[in-house]
């Protein structure tokens, strides 16, 4: 719902921003957004004693340095409309909607053991070809069995299970023989 409601949003913002003030709007938003993990800062926001102008106004202390009166004048409007709760699925709408637009996308190799990055630099110019765009690929250790390549934004997974590979090779032997 949430989603929905913060799609709006962003459908006004990108007609009267170009990308580069969008790119800068995604970025408070997406600060903004990690506010919201903050178990005191959910209770202030969440307390119906606190007011919409106070609400508002540490909202508003929080992007006054940026300079970006349009995006003072957003977190007003959310505010009024009682909408502030909504602004970390706009942060992630908006992070899709600036990648999509741009073809910059950031994406996750897991493996269990180390990889290079030369081969991590390969695995994402690979992909950036095959999409027509840059992806930025990041390693992070786990406990899967092989490398599988996530890119959430392009909707791409791939994956090369060391198991899955072994029993294929193995039924490929069985039926040779």
């Amino acid at each position: 719902m949430e989603e929905l409601i913060a799609r709006r949003y962003i459908k006004a913002i990108k007609k009267e921003f170009d990308i580069d003030s969008m790119k800068d709007t995604a970025l408070i938003f997406s600060i903004l957004a990690e506010f919201f993990n903050n178990k005191k800062f959910t209770q202030i926001i969440n307390n119906p004693d606190v007011s919409q102008n106070q609400k508002s106004k540490i909202l508003l202390d929080a992007v006054k340095l940026t300079g970006f009166k349009d995006v003072e004048n957003l977190i007003k409007l959310l505010a009024e409309h009682n909408r502030i709760n909504i602004i970390p699925a706009m942060a992630e709408v908006l992070r899709k909607d600036v990648a999509a637009s741009t073809k910059n996308y950031n994406g996750i190799v897991y493996s269990d053991s180390d990889i290079d990055a030369k081969v991590i630099k390969d695995l994402s110019d690979g992909l950036g070809k095959r999409f027509d765009s840059t992806i930025s690929l990041e390693f992070i250790k786990s406990d899967f069995n092989g490398i599988k390549v996530d890119v959430q934004d392009l909707g791409v997974e791939i994956s090369f299970s060391k198991s899955r590979i072994n029993s294929q090779i193995i039924e490929h032997i069985v039926k040779a023989i």
